[in-house]
């Protein structure tokens, strides 16, 4: 089901911009703290945002290829969902990277600035999928269990609401960034946290889907998940042993 405001507002859609919006005007809020030039964020978001959401459907159609074999026209067709967030966060951050060699500003300080706004986004982003009818989790046959938000209702049966689930962990993420942000000095390390923080959520609760991406056996982004967690934890560790020596 894909609900539209008015019937002619992708609700999906709506959500999604919205999102990217506030991302925007957070980061505007942080470029004079970081020492960035004013208005640095308005230039970087027209080299992100596009890379994000070509990431995010790229990712998404590459392990469901077989929905758009047949109509390869569809994949344009992003309002309808199928946007998968690890491929907006790796088109992203190839964007950030670019603009940081090509403007010579450190990548770690772009990369801080955006942590808050991002995993907020992610929140907001996730309850297009409830009005798309997707990213929800196994069968719940339980009837004192079957209410909202613990269980959603998808074609008359109840599952759980993992979309939720993600989203409250998300937004428990840009609290613990967003207080933190000041306290974290060296350039990258508050992505890293992120990374850390979205990772773990992301990995224990992707295990409850139905509808994970798969290759082969394997849950693509549980899998990309736990990796890219500890990866961040071995890099922060080894930022501040560096640190302290």
């Amino acid at each position: 089901m894909h609900q539209r405001l008015f019937g002619v507002v992708s609700i999906y859609g709506l959500l999604i911009a919205s999102a990217m919006a506030l991302s925007v005007f957070l980061c505007s809020r942080q470029e004079k703290r970081l020492g960035l030039p004013k208005d640095l964020t308005y230039d970087l978001a027209l080299w992100v945002i596009p890379a994000g959401v070509i990431g995010a459907r790229l990712y998404y159609v590459a392990f469901q290829w077989d929905m758009y074999r047949q109509n390869p026209l569809s994949i344009l067709y992003i309002w309808e969902g199928g946007l998968a967030i690890y491929g907006g966060v790796i088109g992203g951050a190839l964007a950030v990277f670019a603009f940081s060699r090509i403007r010579h500003v450190p990548f770690g300080t772009l990369a801080d600035m955006i942590a808050p706004a991002l995993i907020l986004s992610q929140a907001i982003g996730r309850w297009g999928n409830f009005f798309n009818g997707e990213a929800y989790g196994r069968l719940i046959e339980n009837p004192a269990l079957q209410w909202f938000p613990l269980a959603v209702n998808v074609d008359g049966a109840w599952h759980m609401a993992t979309f939720f689930y993600e989203s409250l962990w998300d937004l428990l993420g840009f609290l613990v960034l967003w207080l933190t942000r000041k306290k974290t000095t060296m350039p990258g390390n508050l992505f890293l946290l992120y990374l850390i923080w979205y990772g773990l959520g992301r990995a224990l609760i992707e295990g409850l889907r139905t509808d994970s991406l798969m290759l082969g056996p394997v849950r693509v982004s549980q899998a990309l998940s736990i990796l890219l967690c500890l990866g961040a934890a071995a890099a922060l560790l080894w930022r501040r042993k560096k640190k302290s020596l």
